[in-house]
């Protein structure tokens, strides 16, 4: 039975009658509700610059809630499974940061999987912890990193038992998770706080035709991206939690250190609004996009040299479960890569996809995926088969860098550090002094403190070659290393910072 409070949407209505209550706007933003007019403007209509506010009277404080976004908050709660919700207006990375920081001090233990995005690392180096890392399921056949086993977690719990959390990733990107109830209730029996990363993974509290999300698992904290799979503005999220081992006061004091303190109350908005919609209609909606998904995955198995990924293979290869929303294709058997597909099927048919990897493409789907949508993506994946398959005989290089680069010291000692310029291809066996990475996905090659090995600059040359956005600090062919000989004493006196 759904509960009817939750047609309530607390702050939407309540800007809403801000915005055409007839206020004098002697407050910020400088756009007075829309009064300068703009080539923005003109596109979108009034309405938006009308519920762009800045917590005006009324209109309660996103840095300490005690009306309408409490209220908000406390329906997003319940919908979530969670015991609470803080809203965030920038994006899920500072919902990462914010839980690391106030899970762990400095140079305190936190366990996590090496193949996690760019803002769990900012995490480490903000909160000062020591990582843990824990190697991922490597598929070779794919090319990319999938969840962690147990047993893996299971060994690093026990050989670091003073650890304060596990980090999960649930999803992957590519939509693969980890055995997250066992994780969990293993990692409660030693005092651990359960962390997860759920970007793509708001649709999970919505059906049962998919994974079991972290509040459901009885992880401590998770945060997720409601924004790319929920419906709401982008960078609008949500961190969620459950249970007795959060502290609150720090999660909030962290949240409010690092979040806007002029927060967009369009997404705060959007996220009271996605979250009605999701309670409401989540559940048929999804239903239908599973059954979606599953049609559009037999027409394009059928296709010649392409190769669409379900929950069969997944757990064929000893994982868990799979999100069946993620549309994950193999298309480095016509002899092309992802990233030429990906190229292709935009500039030919249209069609934007969520990223590529050198063996395959990604596309993500919602409760806004029409079956359109995924027609035209079949018919355009025939055109690749017809033009390639048999007939580019030789396939591109294609490698995956199967060990991940080995760790010098913890992330926060390497970005503090001195540091000196070289040269890309000059930094191979130098300490890395900044993150290296694809984005998307925003999984880093390297992160500070790792080695740069001679694979990880094969990898870059071969991601660079195929047209990829390398993203590092430097923009002129430079990266950044640790001094190794100015560091010693530098690392005695500010090791513990």
């Amino acid at each position: 039975m759904k509960d009817d409070r939750q047609r309530q949407t607390p702050f939407f209505t309540k800007l809403k009658e801000y915005g055409q209550s007839g206020v004098t706007p002697l407050d910020v933003p400088g756009h007075k509700l829309g009064r300068i007019k703009n080539d923005l403007l003109d596109f979108t209509g009034a309405n938006m610059f009308i519920l762009d506010s800045n917590a005006p009277l009324g209109l309660d404080q996103l840095a300490k809630p005690v009306g309408i976004i409490k209220d908000a908050e406390k329906l997003a709660a319940q919908a979530f499974h969670a015991d609470h919700a803080y809203f965030l207006v920038n994006g899920t990375s500072v919902g990462i940061m914010s839980m690391i920081m106030s899970a762990c001090r400095a140079s305190e233990e936190i366990i996590l999987p090496r193949n996690v995005h760019k803002s769990i690392i900012n995490g480490l180096i903000l909160s000062g912890a020591t990582p843990v890392f824990v190697h991922p399921d490597i598929d070779s056949d794919l090319g990319i990193a999938n969840g962690v086993q147990f047993e893996a977690v299971k060994k690093a719990i026990e050989t670091h038992p003073n650890a304060k959390a596990v980090f999960v990733i649930n999803p992957t990107y590519f939509g693969f998770t980890s055995d997250l109830k066992r994780i969990v209730d293993l990692a409660h029996q030693h005092d651990m706080q359960v962390i997860c990363d759920e970007a793509h993974g708001t649709q999970f509290y919505f059906s049962d035709s998919l994974p079991i999300s972290a509040m459901d698992a009885g992880a401590d904290m998770s945060t997720t991206s409601v924004h790319k799979t929920g419906g709401s503005l982008t960078q609008s999220s949500m961190i969620l939690t459950k249970g007795s081992r959060v502290d609150h006061v720090r999660l909030r004091t962290t949240i409010n250190m690092l979040q806007s303190t002029s927060p967009s109350s369009l997404l705060i908005a959007s996220l009271d609004v996605a979250r009605k919609t999701l309670y409401f209609e989540g559940e048929e909606r999804i239903k239908k996009l599973v059954h979606m998904a599953q049609k559009a995955r037999e027409q394009i198995r059928g296709i010649p040299g392409i190769t669409v990924i379900d929950k069969k293979y997944v757990m064929a290869r000893g994982g868990i479960s799979f999100d069946e929303t993620k549309l994950v294709i193999k298309v480095s058997d016509l002899g092309i890569t992802g990233f030429e597909a990906y190229k292709e099927l935009r500039r030919k048919f249209n069609i934007q996809l969520e990223l590529a990897e050198t063996h395959l493409i990604l596309a993500i789907l919602s409760m806004g995926t029409t079956k359109d949508d995924l027609d035209h993506l079949t018919l355009a994946l025939k055109d690749l088969s017809r033009r390639y398959y048999k007939i580019r005989k030789t396939l591109p290089k294609i490698k995956f860098n199967y060990q991940f680069p080995a760790s010098y010291s913890r992330p926060r000692d390497a970005y503090h550090a001195p540091k000196l310029q070289v040269k890309l291809e000059d930094s191979a066996n130098e300490i890395s002094g900044e993150m290296i990475m694809i984005y998307p996905p925003g999984i880093p090659m390297v992160i500070p403190g790792e080695i740069i090995s001679e694979e990880v600059l094969e990898d870059l040359q071969f991601y660079m070659k195929n047209g990829s956005v390398i993203h590092s600090e430097m923009d002129n062919g430079y990266v950044k290393i640790v001094d190794k000989e100015h560091w010693q004493k530098w690392e005695g006196e500010d090791s513990e910072i």
